[in-house]
């Protein structure tokens, strides 16, 4: 390949004396790849004592504007790739040569995506024969260019894996014309529009209205393409039907290879040896409701140690999934592909075969079932004294709901929980009551966002949206994982173990600077001394709590924070303000849970089937990449499989008015969430009022620049449905309410030249053409 990568020193070779210009320290900082730190500048430039000081300086100053990004204790070039990057083969350049774009990035925040050029030769461990192509997914380690043209390829890339390969099947919604064939209309958004011609021999009986699956049987250069019917899936008012769409769009794995299924049939039930025999343990399980499988048990009771008076032993056993899948084997695969479980309202894709995840791993009521635990010592002011870990063999004593559990705290015990009250109920409160009360001193993000869900009639459509109450039974349970997960991390810390780390950066300058604007409109200052912490944030939700503007700073709270994700590397979890941070409760349905077991395992010596020598440290940073975006495509399905069914329970509502939230303002309009559902719809900006509104990106607001009203981020409104799209997940909303006075956006010569356009667009009767009643034609009766 003609262009060359910049060569990756671990210094320069020849370090000048004093300090290094900007350029010489962004250039070093860039060559680095985001693993270079202010310590090995300091090593590399041979800074030293009061330069030291000088260094901190221009880097918080490079920090401020935007010139590098900070990531834990590791500096990048603002907006770099990491060294492992999931990426998207779209494309040739001119030369011919592929380009891939990281499937996850923050356009909002970085700008366009890098392009990454792949070298067609194989990386080690990639067979020659697995070629990617446009259209497929792959694992690349990217490299920046030293030469980079204008709007060229910025990183070079070569593929360690090629994750999936371009299909030629479509999914969408068959449409019969009156000589028996018909069209398909692809559900995708980028094949919108691209419809595909169906002979009446190729219909398979499909039906017009049909959600269908379709192969793709010919392209040519004239005409539609042409395609056969795979598969009728049912009508689009089948939730079935409309889960399936967000499973083929995003590419979600949900039909097990035959060597996985055979694998999880034949697997023979754990035995007790080489394991604890904890049957006798009341641990129990307290899930949801409707829940299927059980992968986590609690107990708790006094320490009886006159050294902790006051103190609790807590246990956790999680389901050991280790001991039945394999790394290597055709299970392990198949999990690791998947990423994670997938839930929508009326089905689960599950990361594990049935036979694993609901039989051999569920941890049952009454029955022997395999488990990893974590016993911890806790003090009574809550702190963690100690912990230790086992593999055991445990039996559940029962199997209750949230709000069974709570009910029997509150005063309503049933006949499963009254003989459970006194000895493992009340001692599982008391504990938590303790780990609550560090939780509090500790100061974890605290953010109010309740959340809905769908409940569904027996045909699979929607009866109605709730909002299940938040009990402290759910807190219990919640506490109680943090603090295993943090065991596990500081296990495998303490004995060098390589793990998958779950991390959450603290946020962006950008983005903090973006709050502060926002908080100055509403005459609130944030200004938090020395390192940011997630107690600056609280402050500011407990101060606005009970005011009018609760919800707006929820909501813009949550969007200031980075995404959480899986690294090899630790930079901590800021959201949770904990330094060590790993999951391990959940193993069935999370694959970065079974590598941490897996590690335990090995680094606890606790059996032959723990982590592989293989594993090191750069692996499971790639492990780690690959599951972090599968995590990011089930989080996107799963939303929008809500959309299309609320959107589809509304349907029969358009021209009803809703109560709602300003939940989005852009320059093209404003997102507003109604209270009744929690659906998210759309107010263009042409349709608000009688003049011209402009995007008041600090004020998160559309202001009026003749009147000055404004919409606001987080104002409550009254809005009109008046279109509805199900296939999409779309609403379209007419905005009732008037916006709050406010100073006019126009300013001088330029804003009154547009006012008075807007006057003379006028319509007869003082409407805007497309737009809705002027303030002088408002009132009660015309909403």
């Amino acid at each position: 390949m003609a262009r060359k990568t910049s060569p990756k020193t671990a210094a320069p070779s020849e370090p000048s004396r004093g300090l290094p210009s900007r350029d010489e320290l962004v250039a070093f900082i860039a060559s680095e790849g985001g693993k270079v730190g202010k310590r090995e500048i300091a090593r590399a430039f041979r800074i030293s004592g009061a330069e030291r000081v000088e260094l901190k300086r221009m880097l918080h100053e490079l920090q401020d504007e935007g010139v590098v990004a900070r990531k834990g204790k590791r500096l990048a070039r603002s907006g770099a790739l990491p060294s492992v990057v999931l990426a998207d083969v779209v494309g040739r350049d001119r030369d011919g040569e592929l380009l891939a774009e990281p499937a996850e990035w923050d356009e909002d925040e970085h700008g366009a995506p890098p392009k990454i050029l792949i070298d067609p030769a194989p990386s080690r461990g990639r067979k020659p024969g697995l070629a990617p192509g446009i259209g497929d997914r792959v694992l690349v380690r990217a490299e920046p260019l030293e030469e980079v043209e204008p709007g060229g390829a910025t990183h070079h890339g070569r593929v360690i894996k090629v994750l999936s390969k371009q299909s030629a099947r479509v999914l969408g919604i068959f449409r019969v014309l009156p000589d028996g064939s018909g069209r398909l209309a692809p559900v995708e958004k980028r094949n919108a529009g691209r419809e595909l011609a169906i002979a009446a021999a190729d219909s398979g009986g499909a039906k017009d209205g049909d959600l269908i699956s379709a192969d793709i049987i010919k392209e040519g250069r004239y005409g539609l393409p042409a395609a056969r019917v795979r598969e009728r899936l049912g009508s689009l008012k089948s939730e079935r039907a409309v889960s399936l769409i967000a499973i083929h769009a995003h590419q979600i794995p949900h039909v097990f290879p035959a060597a996985a299924l055979a694998e999880a049939e034949a697997a023979p039930a754990a035995s007790l040896q080489g394991r604890e025999d904890w049957r006798r343990v009341p641990l129990i399980t307290i899930d949801p409701a409707d829940a299927k499988d059980h992968d986590d048990a609690v107990h708790a009771e006094p320490d009886p140690d006159p050294a902790n008076a006051g103190g609790h032993i807590v246990t956790v056993a999680i389901a050991d999934v280790a001991a039945y899948v394999h790394p290597g084997s055709a299970l392990d695969r198949e999990a690791l592909e998947r990423g994670n479980s997938v839930y929508f309202p009326d089905r689960v894709v599950p990361m594990l075969p049935e036979r694993i995840s609901n039989d051999l791993c569920s941890l049952r009521e009454k029955e022997n079932r395999p488990a990893l635990a974590v016993r911890m010592w806790i003090g009574k002011d809550g702190r963690k004294l100690r912990h230790s870990f086992h593999r055991v063999m445990m039996r559940s004593a029962a199997k209750l709901s949230y709000s069974q559990a709570q009910a029997a705290i509150d005063g309503a015990p049933d006949d499963a929980t009254g003989p459970l009250l006194e000895p493992v109920l009340k001692p599982l409160w008391a504990a938590y009551a303790a780990l609550k009360t560090a939780r509090d001193a500790r100061g974890p993000l605290d953010l109010d966002l309740p959340e809905r869900k769908l409940l569904l009639k027996p045909d699979g459509t929607v009866d109605r949206v709730i909002v299940p109450p938040r009990l402290d039974a759910h807190r219990l349970i919640e506490e109680f994982m943090i603090q295993a997960n943090v065991a596990a991390a500081e296990t495998l810390e303490a004995r060098r173990t390589p793990l998958v780390y779950r991390v959450h950066d603290a946020p962006s300058l950008e983005k903090l600077e973006a709050l502060r604007e926002l908080l100055k409109t509403l005459d609130i200052e944030f200004a938090q001394s020395g390192n940011l912490r997630p107690m600056h944030f609280n402050r500011i939700l407990a101060r606005t709590a009970e005011s009018e503007s609760a919800s707006l700073i929820n909501e813009v709270v949550l969007r200031t924070q980075a995404q959480a994700e899986y690294a090899a590397e630790n930079y901590g979890h800021f959201g949770l303000n904990l330094r060590r941070y790993a999951h391990f409760t959940s193993p069935i349905r999370r694959y970065a849970d079974l590598i941490v077991h897996r590690a335990l395992i090995r680094g606890l010596d606790l059996g032959s089937d723990g982590l592989p020598d293989s594993a090191t440290a750069e692996t499971l940073g790639e492990i780690g990449a690959r599951i972090s975006a599968a995590e990011r495509r089930a989080m996107a399905a799963e939303r929008e499989t809500v959309d299309r069914l609320i959107a589809h329970f509304l349907a029969d509502r358009v021209g009803a008015t809703f109560t709602g939230r300003i939940a989005g303002v852009t320059r093209s309009g404003l997102f507003v969430k109604l209270d009744e559902t929690g659906a998210d719809g759309f107010v263009p900006i042409s349709t608000l009022g009688s003049e011209y509104f402009s995007h008041d990106e600090a004020a998160r607001a559309l202001v009026g620049e003749r009147s000055g009203e404004r919409y606001r981020l987080g104002d409550t409104v009254e809005v009109k449905l008046v279109e509805a799209a199900p296939v999409a997940g779309a609403l379209r909303f007419e905005m009732l309410s008037e916006g709050q006075p406010g100073r006019p956006a126009g300013r001088g010569k330029r804003g009154l030249r547009r006012a008075a356009a807007a006057d003379s667009k006028k319509a007869p009767g003082g409407r805007k053409k497309g737009g809705r009643a002027t303030r002088g034609s408002k009132g009660k009766g015309s909403r």
